[in-house]
């Protein structure tokens, strides 16, 4: 199934979308099961981010690519680290860049959408804590990251989180090919089955840590070929499955 959030006159509101029609939801789709409401036509430009997590949790190097291309060394377990909640963007959205950084990247991404709370979940059954699946772009400001050490500052600017378009349920998380364009140019590209920690593997691994809760968004790191952004280029996001074209939609945003 495909869920977004869709603006209306009273502000956004879930919906699950069947082709053209939208119909409009009383709560969060992992909340189960939340009630119906409505039904009508949408279209692209109502589309809002799809996600309101509570906490972003995130992975470095989780590609062997990305962190031989960036100097660094494959991690022995995963590498966490956030970004707040006030840098998610709805697709179609606008990422500023900041005056404190001479070089933002875009990171194309899986995120995984979490569907129930967890707390200390085994690995064989981490998969039935994940409600479904989006593209982000974990934006970075990658001087910034380099000088600071740590990472809040260069992934936590207002507006460099994009997700979306939408969430997808049905879905095998290991074939997909995470891809970005930059003004219609490929600048990475690579499966996910080469991800260093799977998702069954990362969620039981963060549910380790803190409890994760509906909602919540998981993103699971990005292959090689990052590269900067500047003013005036359009930045595509797409995870595409080969059986099934167009299932997760295009992660379109500009940049100012």
């Amino acid at each position: 199934m495909r869920y977004a959030r869709l603006s209306t006159p009273q502000g956004p509101r879930h919906a699950r979308l069947d082709g053209d029609r939208a119909t409009f939801l009383d709560a969060p789709p992992w909340l189960d099961p939340p009630a119906a409401a409505a039904t009508s036509p949408w279209s692209e430009d109502a589309l809002a981010c799809p996600v309101t997590p509570t906490k972003i949790v995130c992975v470095g190097r989780n590609y062997a690519a990305h962190a031989k291309e960036l100097g660094n060394e494959v991690p022995a377990e995963p590498l966490l680290f956030f970004k707040p909640p006030s840098s998610l963007l709805a697709p179609g959205g606008t990422v500023v860049l900041p005056p404190q950084s001479s070089r933002v990247e875009h990171e194309a991404e899986l995120g995984v959408v979490i569907g129930k709370r967890v707390k200390d979940v085994a690995v064989a059954d981490a998969m039935g804590a994940v409600f479904g699946f989006t593209s982000v772009n974990d934006v970075t400001a990658r001087d910034l990251q380099k000088k600071d050490g740590q990472w809040t500052r260069a992934k936590g600017f207002d507006t460099f989180c994009p997700v979306g378009p939408w969430i997808e349920t049905e879905l095998d998380p290991t074939k997909l090919r995470v891809l970005c364009r930059v003004n219609g140019a490929v600048r990475q590209d690579a499966p996910t089955s080469q991800m260093i920690f799977d998702v069954p593997t990362l969620v039981a691994y963060v549910s380790r840590v803190m409890t994760l809760e509906p909602g919540d968004l998981l993103v699971t790191g990005t292959p090689e070929g990052v590269s900067p952004l500047h003013p005036g280029d359009v930045c595509e996001v797409e995870l595409q499955d080969e059986a099934r074209p167009g299932l997760l939609g295009v992660l379109r945003v500009n940049v100012a």
